[in-house]
């Protein structure tokens, strides 16, 4: 009978959809920091370009300072208009963020994003933000503008809730910052490790994995090696910490420090930028911020230095040390800052940016007399094989409704299973 056929055909299409449904039971996973007081610390997640995207629109999009975006990244920021060069699609890049305390998770709210004609959550979190967050934690961050998730007015303003942790600026007691990580398919635990100078046990800690196994879509937390600044927190820029090999601008754009290659002694100069800043000569002294003064005697080498002890009150205060060392220490090591022409053909304006094993011939330049430039480029390509700690609070969690297609399925499955005649 023409009712019964169908009824039998339906069973083994449903069992179809299941089979093919199936890679979605590995859900994406996400290290969630539980937290408890008000404290923020310096974050990055790594994002890849969906487009090609002036330094000004990505910035934009992260709601964050294009100088600010540039130096992490080790971009020379003294070239004129520097904030107009577009970089190019699939480019990997360090976005750095602030890290807050939000109803008792570590996470960004400082992003918004004004929607455009045919966006849709979906659209917005997987395709402009490259999976750093979920359609669903966009419309629980936005539940009061958003009242049908299936149209979006053209103009509204969403928060973007980002990724990021703090684990107490450290990992195995010493200084880091945490960069959220979205997991693609070429990516092994092992391959992120070796990239990012870590190992897999320490990555396992961190994200409170219980195997080295890692699917798409994963969100890791990546301890990267920083330098640490000891500034006072009524500093407006207290707990400043730099990734090694980059930089960071603070003090209105006056002040750039950055964590050289090898080292995680933080050292700050006066910025390319600076145009009108506040004193920036150590009191009693002709030195002025960066500036180093040696001498051998035959108790050893006196070192006088002025240093940087944060921006207050809208002044930057200096720090006149001198100290008695065994050896005199050698020139400060700079991470050699990056043109923002190579990243841009002569030829094509959208030319792709050298991966990190190509740059040997891009030029590379180091301070002028203000900027501070990583043995490497921190702008990348995602790595082929993947990019390559401590114990944590961080707990990995599942989105629920990634595994609703296969319940359903299932739930259908068997129903029409037991309906059927015998």
């Amino acid at each position: 009978m023409p009712t019964e056929n169908l009824h039998y055909d339906v069973v083994p299409l449903l069992f179809i959809c299941l089979l093919i449904s199936f890679p979605l039971l590995i859900s994406s996973k996400s290290t969630i920091e539980p937290c408890s007081n008000a404290d923020s610390c310096s974050a990055v997640v790594g994002y890849t370009l969906y487009t090609d995207l002036k330094v000004a629109e990505v910035a934009a999009l992260f709601s964050v300072d294009p100088i600010a975006l540039l130096t992490a990244n080790s971009v020379d920021i003294s070239y004129p208009d520097v904030e107009n060069y577009i970089f190019p699609s699939q480019l990997f890049l360090k976005v750095p963020i602030t890290c807050s305390c939000v109803d008792g998770i570590r996470k960004s709210t400082s992003t918004t994003y004004k929607t455009r004609p045919s966006d849709t959550l979906f659209a917005i979190a997987n395709n402009v933000y490259g999976g750093l967050v979920s359609a669903d934690q966009v419309k629980e961050a936005n539940a009061n503008s958003i009242s049908d998730p299936s149209v979006l007015n053209v103009g509204t303003s969403l928060v973007i809730p980002l990724p990021c942790s703090c684990f107490n600026g450290t990992d195995n007691n010493l200084p880091a910052v945490y960069m959220s990580y979205v997991v693609r398919p070429v990516d092994t635990l092992a391959g992120i490790a070796s990239k990012y100078t870590t190992t897999v046990t320490d990555l396992m800690n961190v994200n409170a994995l219980g195997s080295p196994a890692i699917n798409d879509g994963d969100i890791l937390a990546i301890p990267l090696s920083a330098c640490a600044s000891s500034f006072p927190k009524y500093a407006s820029d207290y707990a400043l910490s730099v990734p090694n090999g980059s930089y960071a601008i603070t003090a209105s754009h006056c002040v750039q420090c950055s964590c050289g290659p090898g080292t995680r002694n933080l050292y700050c100069m006066p910025a390319s930028l600076a145009v009108s800043c506040s004193s920036m000569q150590c009191k009693n002294s002709n030195l002025m911020l960066g500036n180093v003064t040696m001498q051998q005697t035959s108790a050893g080498c006196n070192v006088t230095s002025c240093s940087y002890g944060g921006f207050v009150n809208g002044s930057i205060v200096t720090i006149l040390s001198t100290s008695l060392q065994p050896h005199c220490p050698g020139p400060q090591q700079f991470p050699p800052l990056i043109a923002p022409t190579s990243l841009v053909g002569q030829d094509s304006l959208f030319a792709p940016a050298p991966s990190p094993s190509e740059t040997a011939g891009a030029p590379t330049t180091f301070p002028k007399s203000s900027v501070v430039p990583s043995t490497g480029s921190t702008i990348q390509f995602p790595p082929a094989n993947g990019p390559t700690g401590s114990s944590s609070d961080a707990c990995s969690l599942v989105n629920p409704l990634a595994s609703f297609p296969i319940t359903f399925l299932l739930a259908l499955y068997f129903k029409n299973v037991v309906s059927l005649p015998l």
